[in-house]
């Protein structure tokens, strides 16, 4: 929608007045001047005898009015003509010196407090505002639904709500839906406001108003002032030629039933062969809201709740109300699912209704691999995860403290060290309720060694939503530091990922002494502090000759590593006093480059390289 281009009448006193109304006249598109001095007439410049005259005839032909001088002229020249907010111009008063420019009439609803700064910027003026909401910086509230177009609806009068809020009074604000608007209420809510994600869980008697951005129908005896999104999808069915009247006042009852307010309708849905439907069509043009229908081959692509044969040998689908209601709302799912009304001639209708997807607060929890430690590691899916998330929870020392500069403005971003599992949970409760974006963020590879299992029990106890996004390891890192390859043909074709025994016991079949008999490449975790105890196992079936290599935090900016023979693993770990942050890596693949694969030889033939056939 274009923005609308306000028509101003600009009224001067003096000579000097007159310059700076010449000055807003070239700022101002739609604009006249209107002087007492003598001047040169224009078409839009005008010389004037009767101010009282002129405000008396016009008042509310102009969308503002900006007076030149004394604020008293301005105040007594308007004084028998303002009626009220909803309707008065904008007025907004300029001393001739052009040092104030002072909010007159029509703060909110008429823009004057918008202009005021406005102009305060064209003429380098003092902006002067005396509105309590501005002053103290908080919402307007009577400008919300125009602001993001909602619709408004309040069980009071407005002003009871606004001087609870320009008080400071406790206040309950429910968001259950999420829109630019609710972003903004989240982002800038004053300290007084307590907010909510569901009416349910308000405790009403500690407020004195709530305020409410969603599709429910609220009726409560606390003062509230509701605002409805165009966020519900309502798909329906009906018999033909059904009474317009009669469906407009049967389907109006019915969404009261399912206290689902018809202001937070954004679209009627039906199949192709209802698009002239008189009753379908008179509801969209008292609403202002679209009619969408489908054909046949888009309905029968949503798996419909209630699929109906009947239907599908009238019509060759098998249900028109939940699909329809599921394609406008790009969501499967339906808050109401398909209801059968009959109405009171005789003729039937159907209706379904779904929450448009982009209204949905749908929580999730990624479980991200931070990497092995450089930052540039970081994957691609687990950059865009952490720019987009609400709250971030990252796991202390072992993850690169710059990853979690990419968090979004006002994102909660925590360290998790200090905490208990209970603690973080808690957290993690809090956002999910919100319907917000979290990163738990681990080093590595989630998978390994990540203590994420514990994580996920109580996830999926709670039915949360949860996904994993693997990371680059620490061993694959050491392997690039040591330009080796893991597999080599004819030498290690299996990589071992283990850990020594120290306090916490490892499964009986998996020590390393015995696996140490397949002379793998072994990558041991978390056991610089047993390395004499590794060592000897390893020696119980690895030549001692067998190449090493110890990588302190390899990928960080302070990694450290030594490489030799695995009979000289104890003593690097004691010289070295390491003690965490440790990677052992042992086997013959380690540094390796005599062999050469097969895979690149040129006896060896597959689907992307054929054997050449021999021309004679």
């Amino acid at each position: 929608m274009a923005e609308q281009v306000l028509k101003v009448a600009i009224i001067s006193f003096t000579d000097k007045g007159s310059d700076i109304a010449i000055t807003l006249q070239n700022e101002f598109y739609r604009s006249k001047v209107f002087t007492t001095r003598a001047v040169e007439e224009t078409k839009d410049i005008k010389r004037i005898d009767s101010v009282k005259e002129l405000i008396e005839a016009s008042f509310h032909k102009y969308d503002a009015w900006l007076f030149i001088g004394a604020l008293g002229i301005c105040v007594r020249s308007i004084a028998n003509v303002i009626q009220d907010k909803k309707t008065d111009p904008a007025v907004v008063n300029i001393d001739d010196q052009g040092k104030f420019a002072q909010s007159v009439l029509s703060g909110h609803v008429g823009k004057a407090n918008e202009l005021t700064a406005q102009i305060s910027r064209i003429l380098q003026a003092t902006p002067v505002v005396s509105t309590s909401s501005d002053l103290q910086d908080l919402w307007n509230l009577d400008m919300l639904a125009e602001q993001y177009g909602w619709t408004q609806k309040c069980n009071t009068e407005l002003n009871t709500i606004i001087s609870s809020f320009v008080n400071r009074k406790p206040i309950a604000l429910v968001l259950k839906v999420k829109d630019k608007g609710t972003e903004f209420l989240e982002k800038t809510c004053p300290d007084f406001i307590t907010i909510y994600y569901s009416l349910d869980n308000v405790v009403r008697d500690k407020y004195e108003a709530l305020v409410y951005v969603g599709y429910e129908l609220i009726e409560l005896d606390l003062p509230t002032l509701a605002f409805y999104p165009k966020c519900i999808a309502l798909g329906s069915g009906c018999s033909k030629d059904i009474e317009p009247e009669l469906f407009e006042k049967m389907l109006r009852e019915e969404l009261q039933k399912q206290k689902v307010a018809i202001e937070s309708v954004m679209a009627i849905g039906s199949a192709d062969i209802k698009a002239e439907e008189q009753a379908y069509l008179n509801i969209v043009t008292k609403l202002d809201i679209p009619l969408i229908t489908y054909n046949g081959d888009e309905l029968n692509s949503i798996d419909v709740a209630n699929p109906s044969e009947v239907v599908k040998k009238k019509v060759g689908v098998y249900g028109v109300s939940e699909a329809s209601a599921a394609l406008i709302a790009s969501e499967s799912e339906w808050l109401v699912e398909k209801t059968k009304v009959n109405t009171d001639s005789g003729k039937k209708f159907t209706y379904a209704i779904s929450l448009v997807t982009d209204f949905a607060r749908k929580p999730s929890i990624a479980i991200v691999g931070a990497g092995s430690g450089d930052p540039d590691f970081l994957t691609l899916k687990g950059q865009q995860l952490l720019e987009e998330a609400d709250c971030i929870l990252y796991a202390g020392s072992l993850v690169p403290e710059e990853l979690t500069h990419m968090a979004k403005e006002g994102a909660l971003v925590r360290n998790s060290a200090s905490m208990t599992l209970e603690e973080q949970i808690e957290i993690v409760d809090s956002y999910y309720e919100q319907g917000k974006k979290i990163v738990r963020l681990h080093s590595g590879d989630p998978s390994i060694y990540g203590a994420i299992q514990e994580q996920m029990t109580i996830f999926d106890a709670k039915g949360y939503d949860y996904f994993i996004v693997p990371g680059i390891s620490s061993f694959q890192a050491a392997a690039a530091y040591l330009k080796s390859e893991f597999t080599i043909p004819e030498v290690a074709q299996t990589i071992i990922l283990t850990r020594g025994e120290g306090n916490t016991p490892t499964p009986e079949h998996e020590n390393i002494a015995d696996m140490a008999k397949l002379r793998a490449t072994m990558c041991i975790f978390l056991s610089a502090g047993i390395a004499k105890k590794v060592q000897g196992e390893l020696l119980e079936h690895y030549p001692p000759e067998t190449p090493l290599a110890v990588l302190y935090r390899v990928s960080w900016k302070d990694e450290e590593v030594w490489t030799g023979k695995l009979t000289e693993l104890t003593q690097i770990i004691k010289d070295n006093k390491l003690t965490r942050t440790v990677l052992i890596v042992v086997g013959e693949a380690v540094g390796a480059r005599k062999n050469r694969s097969w895979l690149y030889d040129d006896n060896w033939h597959h689907i992307f390289r054929k054997k050449a056939k021999l021309v004679k």
